[in-house]
């Protein structure tokens, strides 16, 4: 079995995911680069049941290894994010619960809190609808990507990428969570204030390094 170790970090990052309520069942899926493509979650088998000889490791062109499982669906999402963000090491993917409503609505995430700054600009977009596991879904979430780091998926869920499969797990929660505070927001009748260009630029400044970016400057307070 190739990359043993990276195969038990994306099974145990799966099922932190369905632990925290980021994922339901079978859904989401994640990815981890390796030398000579990419490793991902199989299609149908739910976090718990899982094992590591079950991962599937994809070719850069996305072909599994002989006799491996069906990859999940999304493959395509993942192979392409790989291949067109050098800077990406895993990329993540959930139906996590707030942030899906607001794709439902089809509602980008406005720069309401300085956090947002985190995806890497001053909102969470959403990219464009289209079937799950299709071509045409890959090109929006690349698209909604763009100078980004973590996107919303219209009626769908969520996805970000990391240069680590750690980093990329932190900013699907993080993501969650400022979707969660931006709903609560919107229950009193009133758009939250939102901060201004300069304002997310100082703070983006400040967070850097929260993903690797750079390991001089420090993050916001958390």
């Amino acid at each position: 079995m190739r990359h043993p170790d990276a195969r038990q970090t994306l099974v145990a990052a799966l099922g932190e995911l369905a632990e925290r309520g980021l994922n339901v069942g079978t859904s989401g899926n994640i990815s981890v680069r390796v030398p000579g493509g990419l490793l991902i979650s199989p299609s149908g088998i739910a976090p718990e049941a899982l094992r590591t000889r079950e991962v599937v490791e994809l070719d850069e062109d996305g072909e599994p290894r002989k006799g491996s499982h069906a990859p999940s669906s999304e493959w395509r999402i993942h192979r392409d994010l790989l291949e067109a963000r050098s800077e990406a090491g895993a990329v993540v993917h959930v139906h996590s619960p707030h942030a899906t409503a607001l794709a439902c609505l089809r509602r980008p995430i406005p720069p309401f809190h300085y956090l947002v700054g985190l995806a890497g600009g001053t909102d969470i977009p959403v990219a464009k609808y289209a079937t799950f596991g299709t071509q045409a879904l890959s090109h929006n979430v690349l698209a909604a990507l763009d100078q980004r780091r973590a996107c919303l998926m219209a009626n769908h869920g969520q996805i970000a990428l990391g240069p680590s499969l750690g980093s990329a797990v932190a900013l699907v929660r993080e993501v969650e969570n400022l979707a969660r505070q931006y709903l609560l927001a919107l229950q009193t009748g009133l758009e939250p204030a939102h901060l201004s260009s300069e304002q997310m630029a100082e703070a983006n400044q400040g967070m850097a390094h929260y993903l690797g970016q750079s390991s001089s400057s420090r993050e916001g307070d958390r």
